[in-house]
């Protein structure tokens, strides 16, 4: 067998090359830039026919050569046609063994107490640095460690990924109460990483830069395991992290922001008897910040302290809907904070059709005269001191006449029901007037998504099960699995809540048709005290207003409706 320098693209390839299926993309390129970086370390075998040289063994090396830009390569010429080329060609693709992953760990930091960067080793072996980095961190483990680990035992990455952050004496000494008996082939894994974990926190979680950083001690690791691209830093410095993240925090708050405390779920602690919002925030809402204890991240919470109760009439219910949904001695189906979470969607999507959706002129102009009879409105004659209508009778009047122009007026009908319609528990309720206008201009249709965890648990055993039958999903025996059913079923869809449609029920409309016999009642005999929808004594609310006429203007009290 001879040695000698040929031009690779002289070579013939084997007509009867036992691969006939391709490496692989990657595989290839991985190959061209090793030769690229060290050259061909064993040269290809070929043999002579007449004037050729065709390649007996190593066409993937002879075609990397040529893709590296070679114009010369050894290889080794064997003399003529042999009968036993096939076995040569078969068992250097399946006799030669992969190095095991230990000894490739091993390998690589020989490399570098051989002055080898790892910038270099990754061009040679045509890995990116961050993997050169990783596998050096696992040639760290433990020694005895790593010798069971290449008799075939290998720990699933998540272990290995704590096992290599830990020191070599934490190692040592979990490995000394873990390793395995005589005679037994594995380790419990599970156990040595659970012994060595050490709780992280991640520096893309951190508002804080580097003076708190500074301040605080904090030192940043790399996780090599996450995926490259991102930043990947993390720390076990937990209370350090968490002081600086509150420093943060406590220098930068907002003007209408407020810092919360968490209680031992992890959970932001309201104010007492604050209501957190689930849709668009007001400017009078307070926006709670807290730090999250699970994974360090600053969250915030949207909330508003309740408004004065109204008076209740002498059954002790606001109207037809509240006593609807009055709680029963068992536990009602929907709880207070869900009729909440149910009246911020209803109110946002009302807003969002009046804002947005045709409605034609009879539903607008019936809306308006809907809307005057809203629980939540109380007229004055003459005063007329709000902003906010101040500013819709100023766009309705401009040239001091009230304009004819029905793109205008149609605006500002929808903005003043805007203003005026709500179905938020408290004084700013409008009570079934707004449920029927909703139900007219559809506002159903920006309903959103019920399906959530938050809203799901403020509806009781039988509620959930009724909702999910619904969806064809059977009850569970318990009220967690019937909500994380239909959570699944749901998916990426969007589920209502039936109960939570603006058209009133049966129940609701009885209830207000019985009312209003009452009132007329009471209008046609002169009952001595008449009833208003907010369970007030009408006369005493005009006794009142009478007051607050001749007070002085300054002392004027202002109610917030919307």
């Amino acid at each position: 067998m001879e040695l000698r320098t040929v031009n690779p693209r002289n070579l013939k390839p084997n007509p009867d090359n036992p691969r006939r299926t391709a490496a692989g993309e990657h595989a290839d390129q991985q190959l061209v830039a090793n030769i690229k970086a060290i050259g061909i370390t064993q040269p290809p075998v070929v043999r002579a026919e007449g004037e050729d040289m065709v390649v007996v063994a190593g066409d993937r090396r002879v075609r990397a050569a040529i893709a590296a830009g070679l114009s010369e390569i050894l290889v080794l010429v064997r003399d003529g046609a042999h009968g036993d080329d096939n076995v040569r060609s078969l068992s250097e693709n399946v006799v030669r063994a992969q190095m095991g992953p230990v000894d490739q760990w091993r390998a690589i930091e020989a490399l570098i107490s051989d002055d080898w960067t790892e910038e270099a080793i990754g061009t040679a072996l045509a890995l990116p640095v961050r993997t050169i980095k990783k596998l050096r961190l696992l040639a760290h483990i433990h020694p005895a460690v790593l010798d069971h680990i290449a008799k075939g035992d290998m720990p699933q990455e998540n272990h290995l990924r704590t096992i290599a952050a830990a020191s070599a004496d934490e190692q040592a000494s979990v490995w000394k109460k873990h390793k395995p008996k005589k005679g037994q082939p594995t380790v419990s894994w599970w156990e040595v990483a659970r012994a060595l974990e050490k709780r992280r926190i991640y520096a893309k979680a951190a508002k804080f830069g580097p003076d708190e950083e500074l301040a605080f001690g904090i030192v940043w690791e790399e996780d090599l395991f996450e995926q490259g691209g991102e930043d990947t830093r993390y720390t076990t410095q937990v209370e350090a992290f968490f002081a600086a993240q509150t420093a943060w925090l406590d220098a930068n708050l907002p003007k209408n922001g407020v810092v919360l405390a968490v209680d031992e779920h992890g959970r932001a602690k309201l104010p007492a008897k604050a209501e957190q919002v689930w849709s668009t925030p007001k400017k009078s809402d307070t926006i709670g910040h807290y730090v999250d204890s699970r994974d360090g991240s600053i969250k915030e919470i949207v909330f508003r302290q309740p408004k004065p109760e109204p008076k209740k009439d002498k059954k002790g219910s606001l109207d037809g809907e509240s006593e609807a949904m009055a709680p029963a001695k068992t536990r009602p189906d929907i709880t207070q904070k869900g009729l909440a979470m149910i009246g911020d969607y209803r109110t946002e999507a009302l807003a969002k059709t009046l804002a947005d959706d045709p409605i034609d002129d009879i539903a607008l102009l019936g809306a308006l005269v809907l809307a005057f009879g809203a629980s939540n409105v109380e007229i004055r004659t003459g005063d007329y001191s709000r902003d906010k209508r101040d500013l819709l009778v100023q766009r309705v009047t401009e040239g001091g006449r009230l304009t004819q122009d029905i793109d205008i007026l149609r605006r500002a009908a929808r903005d003043t029901l805007t203003l005026v319609l709500s179905l938020r528990p408290g004084n700013a309720y409008s009570g079934i007037a707004a449920r029927f206008v909703g139900d007219a201009i559809g506002a159903d249709a920006h309903l959103p998504n019920m399906a959530t965890e938050d809203f799901l648990k403020s509806l009781s055993k039988a509620a959930l099960e009724h909702a999910a039958s619904t969806l064809n999903v059977l009850p569970r025996q318990r009220a967690k699995d019937t909500r994380a059913a239909l959570l699944e079923q749901v998916g990426t869809g969007t589920f209502v809540l039936p109960a939570a449609h603006f058209a009133p029920t049966e129940d609701e409309l009885t209830a207000q048709r019985a009312r209003a016999q009452a009132r007329a009642y009471d209008y046609d005999y002169g009952d001595d005290e008449e009833i208003d929808d907010n369970g007030e004594n009408c006369d005493e609310t005009r006794d009142r207003g009478n007051d607050e006429a001749d007070a002085p203007a300054d002392a004027e009290i202002e109610h917030e409706y919307v």
